[in-house]
């Protein structure tokens, strides 16, 4: 049979067990919770300490000065500082859930402490709450809510977003004799909900309007709502505790109290049972059965958790909570359940009693639920030795089954371990297993780190297998804030001792942080040690540090990266200055000459001009000049055409100084000699049809035009040879059909080109007579006959043939008249008479 010690400091409450272990002897000094505002954080979180500025004391050996002092849950100091805040009285503080410190002050001004009593912020209510000072308010979670002199309501729904919310106007004459919220997370709208005890009923008061609940129910003295907000209790002016749902429509506990006097604290303990606090008397009620009732000679504060009420006093820290169903199976007196066997078996088989293979043998059916029970029990302990002695008592009951999980010791211990540490009164955060499992692993880091506890945090991730990084940041980051004297080598000598023991940890991050707490050498060294590129690079364009960054961009290959830190030179320092950082980085300076050119002529101009590149300088404006071209004002004898022409003389000019660029000198200053041309003749014709063609559409173009004039001073200023300007004088005239012209020009002299361009161009008209003028001038009788046979003259063609004795040529002009019989029939002759000699 399990110890009776253990059931004898349970109470009954109806069917179930409740008990109230002391957490903690408290360890501060002269702290009366009386004289003082208290706020407790959930979670076994930090309390707030600060003298009651609405009550007068005695101040015996204290300093008259007002401290806000702020300790562990087992009364260690962690920080204290002086209040020196303007706004008047304080109302009300609170922690968030994040564990920052929320103190209202009369005028409706918000200050925000983190754990270390560091203000991190401040806001207003707004000026309703400025004008009529705030009177009360209640706070949940993250947020609050706020009642003036003047009976308005305010809400601030998250403090991560400081924004004051005006609810409904209640059309109150007098202040609310109770208020009570309900969470918005536990509401249909989504939006925080109020209860007001007004009169004889409950106004229920949100942002767009206000119900009246429960008439007659009142006046009610005092209201909380349960922690998922399903259920309020309340009490009344005669004396009853009344706990219905939060629509008030159905009552679960209806309990007389024997006194009338409301208490001066009314909370949940979970969700099985209430607590009432009067000065002397601690009474807890059940829905069913008597009331249990705990009494206290000194002052104590309800603390609510998820799963029961922490009880703070001047000396003592307890925690007031039901008796889970695993450790009344084991410990109840007079047990005998499965699991009640198993620690008795253990205790006999200590002993070395036989007893214990017999309380084994009745329970083998039931062995594998005994051992899970005394798991399950372990958990829910405080005490390490009564853990210790259920976990072995589990362990040597899974020695006998073979169907019990084999890691749920492993696992509960570990869990355990935690918990233990974390529970140190040095530490001071008494979760209990609910509360770790609600909390999660990681928030519990997350709170030790913020506390400093950074090598406690550091154990526990790596014992649980979780992500060190987080808790080695905060420690650096928090290690350069606080070493102020020590040099920065030493520094970071310290700091990569201890970011070695994570691999992938981002330096630069922490270099970051150096560089913001004013050590600017520190973050250099340190974003050295950083091997990924796109975190190194942009830290070091930040601390100034440009060419290590381009040398570093340069490196990864990343061409992203290097125009990041090429546009941050570049707006940063002079030009000739920037254009000599990338001059002598070949991928940097390509990377900019790309971009320039597409978008920085100007600029990229002004980089080839001093690194000496004229032929470079050249070029662009060279591709200026077109697209200045492309302008489409750029016609019609267009004034543009003068600087398009300055530019291309600008670019003969450059090429002209370098040896290399002979050609493209040359080339560009006929180009522009050719647009000045083009331009005038633009001009004079008001045809804009020759800026940009070629020297031969221009004389072309001329000889269409009649203006044989300017076709020739083209010809003559470009020293057009005769051979072209032959061909495009025969086509030009033939293009505008001028027959006489054209024999007039095969006169002036034999052309150099011979007739045949001539016949070509007639052919190509569709002039035959005109052609015959030609034709019997070709001196090689294979182009007179296959002149002859564009223009379908067989006999001619075939008399010229025969000259040449050429049998393949007399086929190819038979396939020419295929489908005329005559002529085929001669050129089969011909060819007849040609096999016959050859």
């Amino acid at each position: 049979m399990a110890g009776v010690s253990v059931a004898a400091e349970w109470q009954l409450l109806y069917n179930r067990y409740y008990r109230k272990p002391e957490l903690y002897q408290m360890q501060w000094k002269q702290v009366d919770l009386t004289r003082n505002k208290i706020a407790c954080a959930p979670f076994g979180g930090p309390i707030a300490v600060i003298r009651d500025d609405a009550k007068i004391v005695q101040l015996y050996a204290e300093s008259a000065l007002r401290k806000l002092r702020i300790f562990t849950s087992s009364g260690r100091l962690i920080s204290e500082t002086v209040w020196k805040n303007p706004g008047g009285r304080l109302i009300g503080l609170s922690w968030t859930d994040d564990l920052t410190l929320v103190c209202i002050t009369q005028d409706g001004t918000v200050y925000s402490y983190n754990i270390h009593a560091e203000l991190v912020g401040t806001f207003s209510l707004g000026k309703e709450c400025f004008d009529n000072s705030v009177v009360e308010c209640v706070f949940w979670g993250n947020g609050v809510v706020c009642i003036n002199e003047a009976f308005e309501i305010f809400a601030v729904p998250d403090f991560k977003i400081p924004k004051t919310v005006k609810l409904a106007d209640c059309n109150l004459e007098e202040l609310p004799h109770c208020m009570a919220v309900i969470e918005p997370q536990y509401t249909k709208s989504g939006d925080v909900e109020v209860l007001l005890g007004v009169g004889d009923h409950v106004l229920l008061v949100e942002e767009d309007g206000v119900q009246h609940l429960a008439e007659g129910i009142g006046p009610l003295q005092k209201m909380v709502v349960s922690r998922k907000g399903e259920f309020v209790a309340s009490f009344t002016h005669d004396g009853r505790l009344l706990v219905m749902s939060t629509d008030f429509a159905d009552v679960i506990i209806d309990y007389a109290c024997e006194s009338a006097l409301p208490p001066d604290q009314l909370a949940w303990c979970g969700l099985d049972s209430v607590l009432l606090y009067w000065d002397d008397m601690l009474l807890m009620v059940g829905p069913y059965g008597d009331p249990v009732r705990y009494i206290y000679d000194e002052p104590i504060i309800l603390i609510p958790e998820c799963d029961g009420v922490r009880i703070l006093s001047n000396t003592s820290m307890e925690f007031l909570h039901r008796v889970p169903d695993s450790t009344v199976s084991i410990f109840q007196i007079g047990s005998t359940l499965p699991a009640a066997l198993l620690y008795d078996a253990l205790e006999h088989f200590d002993r070395r009693s036989a007893k214990a293979d017999e309380n084994l043998r009745l329970i083998r059916s039931s062995l594998p639920e005994a051992v899970e029970a005394c798991i399950d029990a372990a958990g829910y302990e405080f005490d390490i030795s009564q853990q210790r002695t259920l976990l072995r008592a589990a362990s040597y009951g899974q020695t006998f089954s073979s169907h019990v999980q084999r890691d749920s010791i492993q696992e509960m211990c570990k869990t355990l371990r935690v918990l233990n540490a974390v529970r140190h009164v040095d530490i001071g955060i008494p979760l209990s297993i609910q509360q770790y499992k609600l909390l999660t692993p990681s928030v519990l880091i997350n709170r030790l780190i913020n506390a400093h506890k950074h090598l406690l945090a550091l154990r526990i991730s790596e014992y649980l297998a979780m992500n060190q990084e987080v808790v080695l940041m905060h420690w650096t980051c928090t290690k350069i804030s606080a070493s102020a004297v020590i040099p920065d080598v030493s520094l970071l000598e310290i700091l990569l001792d201890k970011l070695k023991i994570c691999k992938g940890i981002s330096y630069a991050a922490v270099a970051a942080h150096a560089d913001k707490s004013g050590r600017r050498k520190l973050a250099a060294m340190l974003v050295e040690h950083e091997p990924r590129s796109a975190k190194q690079i942009p830290l070091l364009l930040s601390i100034g540090e440009e060419d290590t960054a381009l040398m570093k961009a340069t490196e990864s290959g990343d061409t992203d990266l290097v125009y990041l830190v090429l546009f941050h030179i570049w707006h940063k320092r002079a030009p000739l200055e920037f254009f000599g950082t990338i001059q002598a980085r070949p991928l940097a300076r390509d990377l900019f000459i790309t971009y320039a050119g597409c978008y920085k002529h100007e600029f990229l101009k002004d980089f080839f001009l001093s690194t000496g590149q004229l032929q470079d300088v050249a070029f662009l404006l060279w591709k200026e000049s077109w697209e200045l071209a492309k302008n489409p004002m750029a016609s019609k004898g267009s004034p543009l055409h003068g600087p398009r022409i300055k530019l291309i003389e600008k670019t003969h000019n450059l090429f002209a100084e370098t040896k290399e660029h002979i050609f493209e000198s040359k080339a560009a200053e006929e180009h522009a000699k050719l647009l000045r041309i083009q331009h005038e003749l633009e001009v004079t014709t008001k045809q804009a049809i020759f800026v940009d063609s070629s020297i031969s559409d221009t004389i072309r173009t001329c000889i269409v035009l009649g203006n044989h004039r300017a076709a020739n001073r083209v010809k003559t200023e470009f020293k057009v040879s005769e051979k072209r300007w032959y061909w495009l004088k025969v086509f030009a005239l033939a293009t505008i059909r001028d027959w006489d012209a054209l024999e007039k020009f095969s006169k002036e002299k034999r052309p150099p080109i011979g007739y045949r361009p001539f016949v070509e161009a007639c052919v190509d008209a569709g002039e035959k007579d005109e052609a015959l003028k030609y034709i019997p001038k070709l001196a090689d009788p294979r182009e007179r006959a296959e002149a002859y046979a564009k223009i379908g003259m067989a006999k001619e063609a075939a008399d010229a043939a025969s000259q040449t004795k050429d049998g393949e040529l007399l086929g190819r002009l038979k396939l020419t008249f295929a489908q005329n019989a005559a002529a085929s029939s001669i050129f089969d002759t011909l060819r007849d008479r040609h096999d016959m000699y050859f």
